[in-house]
């Protein structure tokens, strides 16, 4: 008795499911690259400084400037409420009266920036319109109009409803 073995077709590879199974992992991984690929392409980082010794110098400046605040004794207190930028600036508890700068830095987007040009009032108090001031923590340095005098630092809005700044005693 002679047994025949009758060939089966077999099927297509795309039937199957074990191929399309094997195929996901790479398939993920090639979409998360063009993902990565495109935030890093849209959203490139801010540049870093060229010129070391010259950044170092204008730390030692900056540090001159907090001094002269010092010897001053500046006080600022700052307040943002209903689009405007309210406070009041002292020297030894008196009103200063004399026009300043105010550069509020974007922790990560320089674009965002915002330098605001303040004349206070007689008794040391201004107000200054503002646009809608987005909620990140930002860096606040307050200078005199000639770059004489600086007061810095970080707030953390709206958490912190109110900021005080007052110059380190000489």
């Amino acid at each position: 008795m002679n047994i025949s073995r009758i060939p089966t077709q077999a099927a297509p590879w795309y039937t199957h499911r074990w191929p399309w199974f094997l195929m996901i992992g790479p398939a993920t991984v090639l979409v998360g690259g063009a993902f990565a690929t495109w935030l890093a392409l849209g959203h490139p980082d801010a540049m870093v400084v060229d010129d070391y010794y010259k950044q170092g110098k204008a730390i030692n400046q900056d540090l001159r400037r907090d001094r002269v605040a010092s010897a001053m004794g500046l006080a600022l207190q700052l307040r943002y409420e209903g689009g405007r930028l309210n406070g009041r600036i002292e020297s030894f508890g008196r009103p200063l009266a004399a026009p300043f700068t105010v550069h509020l830095a974007h922790p990560t987007l320089p674009q965002r920036d915002l330098s605001l040009l303040v004349r206070p009032d007689p008794g040391g108090a201004f107000s200054v319109s503002l646009p809608v001031l987005e909620q990140t923590h930002w860096q606040v340095v307050v200078e005199g109009k000639r770059r004489d005098w600086r007061l810095a630092r970080s707030w953390d809005w709206p958490r912190q409803q109110a900021l005080a700044i007052v110059a380190d005693r000489p």
